[in-house]
């Protein structure tokens, strides 16, 4: 078990509001989207519905996933392959919320690189991010 300096947060400037009854993801206000690309939104709201999942569990609302996934009325391996979006990279919850460029991974597939490394995400998803070199 980790102890609580251990931890990593991390902070996506993203709100969320009630639309007809259904929770909807808002990106940050300077966001200008593309015309030519929106983001999916069932990955959105798989990824939104992950973090409220692992938020419960953190909370020590659920001690399981059988627990969580019967009070959500869904198959604990739904529940379980799900709640991995919220794991994955914040380059690639950046780029999944708020980027313009169509990527070429699916939600199932997705689901299952959040178990990778973060640079290993980021390469699979939206291809090699440049780094810095020291000069």
């Amino acid at each position: 078990m980790t102890k609580p300096d251990d931890t990593i947060r991390v902070l996506i400037p993203l709100k969320v509001r009630q639309k007809n009854g259904r929770p909807k993801i808002l990106p940050p206000a300077d966001y200008r989207p593309s015309e030519d690309h929106a983001q999916d939104p069932h990955i959105l709201r798989a990824i939104g519905r992950a973090w409220g999942w692992r938020r419960r569990m953190d909370a020590g609302e659920f001690a399981t996933i059988q627990e969580l996934a019967e009070a959500v009325g869904l198959a604990e391996r739904h529940v379980s392959r799900q709640l991995r979006l919220a794991y994955l990279a914040p380059e690639v919850l950046k780029r999944l919320t708020c980027g313009r460029e169509a990527l070429g991974v699916s939600l199932y597939d997705l689901c299952f690189l959040a178990g990778e490394a973060w640079a290993e995400q980021v390469d699979r998803t939206v291809g090699a991010v440049p780094t810095k070199t020291a000069s």
